[in-house]
């Protein structure tokens, strides 16, 4: 069980300057980079039940959140939605950890977690209505125990800290995930979030994706130790894991959520990673970020770790191979013809649902606003809003 001070993983006690070995050293792992399977003693009875066949459906959801998450970076580039932020590189801390939870578990996300709007069975086509602009959230919150992305960084964990308190009035064994990366640790809704739990004892999971860059600052600019150290200080145990294996994740998110459930109170993960993509679509991370620390954490890549632990079993076969890829494609088609398809609002619709009550302001605001609008009219076409590409109307 997660307590406030173990000597082995929890609440870490190396700074964050510490070599990459060392670090490396420190996390709690079951799977190495080669596909060796490590005894781990305190992880081992979380995940005892999994054989070759469940350790290669995670391989699967890996492998199409991968290939989600370059379609996504493709629609993006050829203008089909705004922005993506990739998630290549973090498949294994998202599905190992969206895994281990229940479906009456409710979710609080940042905007990468992808994989875990996957896992929570969200067609991935209604998370690109967001990125194309339509709509503030594509899926209904009630339905898929998730809540709408995140973009303002960390407040997502003052809202799970709150519905775990009303999980708790409610007398109910569930629990609330926050999800966020290590930039949102300096956040002040972060610490805020772990004063809050820590003091009411909600079941509530910190679930900290480290992946060594807040957009072009890197962890140890903010960090002088490991984040996971800084859990404990509020009264809340910590995890640091391999976030690159997944069954280092799913062990330790259902210790964390048992904890939850049983009325030990919050619980703290940091999965280590790394982001090998840019932060986002809009971001060029070859203008901060050495090379050669893309090609060390390419040697640890989460997929090919459960690859050669899957062909070590026997268990991946030509078979099994042309499933994933047959699964992949299917996903990536789906996706792609969905999002293509999402037609555009009436920007009109902006206005909806913002007030239960009429109001003078807001009625002004989109009387402006069509007054604006007009301004785009077709001449040709008096009425009709003139379509990108053509000529004609003001500029």
């Amino acid at each position: 069980m997660l307590q406030t001070q173990t000597p082995a993983h929890f609440a870490g006690r190396e700074s964050s300057t510490q070599t990459d070995a060392t670090e490396q050293a420190s996390l709690a792992r079951m799977l190495a980079p080669s596909g060796e399977r490590l005894p781990n003693a305190e992880l081992d009875p979380w995940v005892a039940e999994l054989d070759a066949a469940a350790i290669g459906a995670l391989y699967q959801d890996m492998a199409i959140i991968r290939r989600l998450d370059a379609e996504g970076t493709a629609l993006q580039r050829q203008g089909q939605i705004a922005l993506w932020p990739p998630l290549l590189g973090q498949e294994a801390a998202q599905i190992g950890s969206a895994r281990a939870l229940r479906s009456d578990d409710f979710v609080f996300s940042s905007y990468r977690e992808m994989g875990v709007v996957w896992a929570r069975g969200v067609r991935p086509s209604q998370l690109n209505r967001v990125w194309r602009g339509v709509t503030a959230s594509g899926w209904d919150p009630y339905e898929a125990h998730m809540a709408p992305l995140q973009v303002i960084i960390g407040a997502q964990t003052l809202h799970a800290t709150g519905y775990a308190l009303g999980i708790q009035n409610d007398g109910a064994d569930a629990a609330a995930v926050a999800y966020f990366g290590d930039g949102a640790t300096s956040q002040g809704d972060v610490n805020e979030a772990m004063v809050f739990a820590a003091s009411f004892q909600t079941p509530v999971v910190f679930f900290c994706q480290n992946n060594h860059w807040a957009i072009s600052e890197p962890v140890g600019l903010q960090a002088n130790r490991p984040i996971a150290d800084r859990a404990p200080g509020f009264g809340i145990p910590s995890m640091r894991v391999d976030g690159n294996d997944v069954l280092a994740v799913l062990a330790a998110t259902r210790i964390a959520l048992d904890r939850a459930r049983t009325g030990g109170g919050p619980s703290f993960i940091e999965a280590v990673t790394y982001r090998m993509g840019p932060h986002t679509t809009a971001d060029d991370p070859r203008k901060y970020r050495d090379p050669a620390e893309l090609e060390l954490w390419a040697g640890r890549d989460p997929l090919a770790r459960v690859e050669a632990f899957l062909r070590n079993q026997g268990a991946f076969t030509a078979q099994f191979e042309q499933q994933v890829a047959e699964a992949t494609d299917a996903a990536a088609a789906e996706v792609r013809a969905e999002t293509i398809a999402i037609p555009d609002p009436d920007p009109m619709e902006l206005f909806d649902h913002v007030y239960a009550e009429p109001h003078t302001g807001l009625a002004r605001e989109r009387s402006d606003y069509l007054r604006y609008l007009s301004q785009f009219e077709d001449p040709a076409a008096p009425g009709q809003p003139q379509q990108a590409g053509q000529t004609g109307g003001a500029r």
